[in-house]
């Protein structure tokens, strides 16, 4: 005999990100096996990611290609440009894509390291001799015609300007080598200090390629493919000393690694690593900040075609890992860790998020086919997306009692004029039972700053709670929304659910 009405209630549905890791009958209700093209706001709320506002109105000496790496350039006195390289060329601007690649310079591979250093755009690739610009020199130039240059520029895929000096590895035929140049001289590589380190018989694990090299917290960190060496007193490079080795962890993408602060996140075969909480953590190196979704990170980077990217952007406090094979980005949250010391984590789908590079204002580009747009507004160039969610199969604390949901109401916040429908399942089915609504068309009131990490809503802002009637019965639940986003953002408050429950399962 069936039960009185009983209310249940998901509140701050996804508040943990997703969680595909764990058995979905482990059964926080805060998890989400489904959460896409979200994010989560620091009230708890999943809503919408921002989309793509494209930049680019002249590509063409893009072509068809798309843009493969993007990269800002500061001088002394604070000018900015915006390099970029796609259809073996150098480019720069937004607007209008110009071409500056040096005469009789053919760029075959398009993955260059681009990085800042005394004033100059140093431009690295392990196929191509380097590449230098300055407000001086007003042209990119091969290295080789910079006035005062010596000495042979290695070439190398990694490059890092830091303590004074570039450091250069990741050299074809050389592999265990990291050569730095003069000091304050990225273009001097056999006067004064210049020099080189071979790592062959410093690898804690045998020889290694070096894939990355980064400056955090005092060190000078190289990274190879299964170790991660540290070194101090980088400002000296004749004297300095090894400080720690990391074994069995190592950077398997370069342009995975970047700075947030406070710690230095990189994609190793075993997941998002924290260099800070790697060396903390040796005994443990399987508590990566991506345990929630360790198996799909890892099995997108096995099939990956492309390079991977990243990005850390301090606006929005997320730090972002594109599979471009699959138009598969994660999104991490770092504000803070979950209590399994992972970070709460949403998955964006999109075929025009291919590199990406936070610039001095803090805002985010994006490269992709047709140029160059900025991470704002809610379109993707113009296109509507799709927002969904979905939770893991739910008991609500009655695992073996049926099921009867008979109205669920979500507390919908913003959007504009348009539909979302909210679907249902029960135990592990796929063939969803759906009931769609369609949002008022009242003016939308937005943040106060447009941000959702930054600020609360403006009065007026719409709030929207239908009350869907529901169907069926099981003894797990399954609670799903989908919205097309399309030029308003949306968020999710929760689920307020009526049912009954009958005989036990």
């Amino acid at each position: 005999m069936a039960q009185p009405l009983q209310p249940l209630n998901i509140a701050a549905p996804a508040f943990k990100g997703l969680n595909t890791q764990d058995s979905p009958l482990s059964g926080d209700p805060q998890y989400a096996s489904v959460a896409d093209n979200v994010v989560v706001d620091s009230y708890g709320r999943i809503g919408s990611r921002r989309g793509l506002n494209l930049l680019t109105v002249d590509y063409t000496e893009l072509g068809s290609d798309k843009i493969h790496v993007l990269h800002e350039y500061e001088d002394a006195n604070g000018n900015l440009k915006i390099f970029s390289i796609g259809n073996g060329k150098v480019l720069s601007g937004t607007t209008t894509l110009v071409d500056e690649t040096p005469a009789s310079y053919t760029i075959t591979e398009p993955h260059f390291q681009i990085t800042n250093f005394n004033d100059h755009c140093y431009f690295f690739n392990a196929n191509h001799e380097p590449l230098v610009y300055s407000t001086a020199l007003g042209a990119v130039t091969k290295m080789s015609a910079v006035s005062g240059a010596s000495g042979t520029p290695p070439q190398g895929a990694a490059v890092l300007g830091a303590y004074g000096r570039l450091w250069v590895g990741g050299i074809d035929g050389e592999p265990n080598m990291v050569y730095w140049s003069d000091l304050l001289a990225g273009h001097k590589w056999d006067t004064g200090t210049a020099g080189s380190l071979n790592l062959d018989k410093v690898w804690p694990d045998g020889s290694e390629r070096v894939v990355a090299l980064s400056a955090w917290n005092g060190y000078l960190v190289i990274f190879g493919y299964n170790s991660i060496v540290l070194y101090q007193g980088a400002e000296s490079p004749a004297t300095m000393n090894l400080v720690d080795t990391i074994v069995g962890i190592g950077c398997v993408a370069r342009n995975t690694v970047k700075l947030t602060g406070t710690d230095l996140l990189f994609m190793s075969a075993r997941g998002v690593m924290s260099l800070g909480r790697t060396i903390q953590e040796k005994s443990a190196p399987m508590r990566d900040i991506s345990k929630n979704v360790r198996d799909d990170v890892i099995q997108l980077w096995k099939s990956q075609d492309e390079e991977i990217y990243a990005a850390y952007n301090a606006k929005y406090s997320f730090y972002l890992l594109s599979f471009p094979t699959q138009d598969v980005v994660y999104c991490f949250d770092v504000r803070a860790p979950l209590e399994n010391g992972s970070f709460r984590v949403t998955r964006w789908l999109s075929p025009d998020m291919y590199c990406f590079k936070t610039i001095q204002n803090d805002d985010l580009l994006v490269g992709h086919e047709g140029g160059i747009s900025r991470y704002e507004g809610y379109t993707d160039i113009g296109q509507p997306y799709t927002m969904r969610y979905y939770s893991n199969p739910l008991s609500f604390g009655n695992p073996t009692s049926l099921k009867f949901l008979k109205k669920i109401t979500p507390t919908i916040i913003g959007g504009a004029a348009g539909t979302f429908s909210v679907k249902w399942s029960y135990d592990f089915g796929t063939d969803y039972k759906a009931q769609t609504y369609t949002l008022g068309g009242s003016t939308i009131a937005y943040y106060n700053v447009s941000e959702y990490n930054d600020a609360e809503y403006t009065a007026g802002v719409q709030v929207t709670s239908p009350r869907i009637n529901c169907t069926g019965s099981g003894n797990l639940v399954t609670i799903g929304l989908e919205a097309p986003i399309n030029g308003a953002p949306l968020s999710l408050q929760e689920f307020n659910i009526q049912a009954t429950t009958g005989r036990i399962y």
